[in-house]
Parts: structure tokens; sequence; C-alpha cells
């Protein structure tokens, strides 16, 4: 186990130095674009479209007609019917030539409802695309946000370290007049000790922070950066949030997930007209052509007949109409068409499913905004009030009236209070984000 943690550990210093070397800063808006050209999910969802488009093509060709032919070679041996109508051992050659084509005229306009619903489901997998990309603009904004609270928490950190050094030599001074006993001054050289372990583990939880969006961007070790600082909104008593209903009734009618539902059910509904066009005559138009050469044949003077002659005696041409009635097929037009009205169903559900979601994402995120801005002023008043407690408490402890215990007490509730406070922010800039998106208002840091 230690030996895992020493490696982690060793991991996590060699990205810190990686990162601390790097000397190029991206912004929010440079992250999102290298992923959405570099994210194995969105590459993913793009061949996914591709093949939706395949088919749709494939769909459409299917109106046009085919041209197949055949050649083949025929060595033939034995007894023969000649030209003087007798029969011998002849050994001959023949060569098969054939061309043929067909196109369909009408089979139950299944060709055109196939092609309407390759359509729905080649825009289903763009909006399922979309859908991806959105996705991934969240986690980056989510990763982004994560790292500058680390690197605030970071600052905190080392913000208390610094106080307590300063007490540090505060206290030797005191020690060495007889002021203070020494171990008021062991008790705060411990609590230093504790806050530079603290700092140790909010500088990891940056570089933890920095890994995860790194493997969002599927960015190589080498091109590490570090992240700009964006102006954050400021948050402020008399701010409003758009209520969750107002969001939802906006992105039942702009998010891809929905849309590519809905798809999806006008894709069934084609279905079931493909299914039931089966039950209809289809008519086609074919056409085709044939020849051969045979090194024997000869004429009835026993002159074999040149390969020019045979080309042009041995043509033959067809061409027709064909309609095939269906009659009985094992009940397979029936099972099709009610395999397909069952298929509309699951799609119908699927999209209230969707909408039950999106719904339930919303009204999450709108109450964690209300609830995060509630606790930020809150926060706010805490860290205030608790500012003064402390520098009350310091000023005491300078001069012997509270011990080392309580001064500690008083100024890790400082701490607290100032980590709950950019928890708050940062939960309440994330959830407003996710509103606004619902919303249309593309992600800005």
């Amino acid at each position: 186990m230690k030996k895992i943690d020493v490696c982690f550990t060793g991991i996590l210093l060699m990205l810190a130095a990686v990162i601390t070397q790097a000397q190029e800063a991206w912004s929010f808006q440079e992250c999102l674009d290298y992923a959405m050209e570099n994210n194995i999910r969105i590459k993913q969802q793009q061949l996914s479209t591709q093949y939706s488009e395949n088919l749709l093509s494939q769909a459409k060709h299917e109106r046009l007609p085919n041209l197949n032919g055949s050649l083949s070679n025929n060595l033939n041996f034995g007894r023969s019917l000649t030209y003087d109508n007798t029969y011998q051992n002849v050994n001959s050659s023949q060569v098969n030539g054939y061309l043929s084509t067909d196109i369909t005229l009408w089979n139950g306009s299944i060709l055109s409802n196939t092609i309407r619903q390759r359509e729905f489901d080649l825009h289903a997998a763009m909006q399922d695309l979309q859908k991806t990309r959105d996705d991934i603009a969240l986690n980056i904004a989510a990763s982004y946000l994560e790292i500058l609270f680390a690197e605030e928490l970071t600052w905190i950190a080392e913000s208390q370290i610094e106080v307590t050094s300063q007490q540090i030599e505060r206290t030797v001074k005191l020690v060495d007049a007889g002021s203070l006993a020494h171990g008021s001054l062991l008790e705060i050289e411990a609590q230093l000790a504790r806050e530079e372990l603290q700092l140790v583990n909010e500088q990891n939880r940056v570089q933890l922070a920095y890994l995860n969006l790194f493997q969002l961007l599927e960015l190589p070790v080498e091109k590490s950066f570090i992240i700009e600082k964006p102006k954050l909104p400021e948050i402020k008593a008399n701010m409003s949030l758009v209520n969750s209903y107002d969001t939802f009734k906006h992105a039942t009618l702009a998010r891809p997930e929905i849309k590519a539902a809905q798809l999806r059910v006008e894709s069934a509904r084609m279905q079931l007209e493909v299914a039931k066009g089966n039950r209809f005559p289809a008519l086609s138009f074919g056409a085709n052509y044939y020849n051969l050469y045979n090194n024997k044949y000869a004429d009835i003077m026993g002159e074999s007949i040149s390969f020019r002659d045979q080309l042009s005696n041995n043509q033959r041409y067809a061409m027709g109409f064909s309609l095939n009635i269906p009659i009985f097929n094992r009940f397979q037009v029936k099972s099709g068409i009610s395999n397909a009205s069952l298929q509309i169903a699951d799609y119908e559900y699927q999209l209230q499913s969707a909408r039950n979601l999106l719904r339930k994402d919303i009204e999450q995120a709108y109450m964690n905004a209300l609830a995060a801005l509630n606790r930020y002023l809150s926060g706010e008043k805490a860290v205030k009030s608790t500012e003064e407690a402390f520098r009350y408490t310091e000023e005491k402890f300078n001069v012997g009236m509270v011990n080392m215990v309580e001064y500690n007490q008083s100024k890790n509730y400082l701490t607290v209070a100032r980590s709950e406070l950019l928890q708050a922010k940062y939960e309440y800039i994330f959830r407003a984000k996710i509103l606004d998106f619902y919303n249309g208002v593309p992600i800005e840091l």
C-alpha cells in the first residue's frame, strides 16, 4: 500500500513539475475548442453520424437501376452434335457473356418511406453529436472551475501558513523574554506542520483537477498548460435566477436530446409505413443481354464461324415487367407491422423519459444554485465576523490572555468559513451556468 502511495505521489509531483514549467496559458474557450477537435467521445459520435449519412445515401440510391454482368469460360469434352447432324467426339471451349438490369417502379412506397426514415435517423444522430459536445462543454466548465476553486484553497492555506509563521516569530520573542512557556512555541510549531500538510493536500488537489481537465481534452502530457484566470461574475444579494419552469419550457424546444428523441419517434413511424408497404405488390422493370462464343461452331459447309459472326448471330435481348404479389409469407408482414408499432411506443416512452430527466436536471440545478447563493451570502457575513473574532483572539493571545488551543481553534474557524464561502461561490457559478446553458446561452468563463 505504501508503494502505491509513493508512486501516486510521484505521478502528481511530475505532473506538477510539467504544469509549473509550462508557459502557455489556455482560456476556457481554447480548452473548449481543443476538446471539440480531439475528444474521443465526440469523434465516436461523428463516426455514428457519418454512418447514418451513408445509410441515407444508400436509401436514395435504391431508386436507381442496377447493372450486373457475368462472363464464364467452359471447356467441353465428349460427344456433341456437329453441323452435319452427326455425333462426334469434340473438345471445345465456350465463352458466355451476360448483362442484366432492373429497376423498381413501385413497391408500396417502401423506397420513399425508407428515405424519410433514414433522414430522421441522420438528424437524430446529428442531435446526439450536439448533445455529446454539450456534455463535454459542461464537464470542461466544471473541471475549469474546480481548478480555480482548488487554487484559491491553496492560497488560503498559504496565507494561514504566513500568519502562523509570523506568530511563531512573536512567540519565540515572548518565550525568550519569559512571557510564555516553551510549550506554547511547540504547540504553534505543531500547528504550522499541520498547515503545511494541508497546503500539500491542496496542491495535490490542484494537480488532480488539472489531470481531470487534461483527460477530458485527450491532451498529451507534453502539451500541458496552465489555465487563465477569468473574471468571474460578482455575486450580489439582489441576484435572481430564471425559474425552473420557464427554463424547462425553453429547453424542451431547444435541447438536442429532446430533438433526437422526437426524431426517433418519427423514424419509427416511417418504419411502420415501410412494414405496411410489404402488403402491396411490387412492380419492376428488367432487361438483359446474352451472347456466347464457341471455338468449334461451324456452318453447314464445315467451316469455322468467326468470333465476330458468332457474336452477331448468338446475341439475345430480353426485357419486361415483373409484378410480385405477396399472398402468404408465414405472417412475416403482420409481425413486421406489429413490431414497428411496438417500436413507436418504445421511442415515445424514451421521449417522455428524456423530458422527465431534463426537468429533473433543471430543477436540481435551480435548487442547487439557489441554495449556493444563500450559502454564499451567509458565508460572506460569517467570514467577516470570523475574521473580526480571530483578530480579537490574536490580540488577546499576544498578551497572554488566551492559550494556544483557543488561538488555533479561532484560526481554524476562519479557515473553514473561508473554504465554505469559496465552495458556495463556485457551486453557484457552475449551477447558474448550467441554467443559462439550458436557456440557450453559450457557456463562457
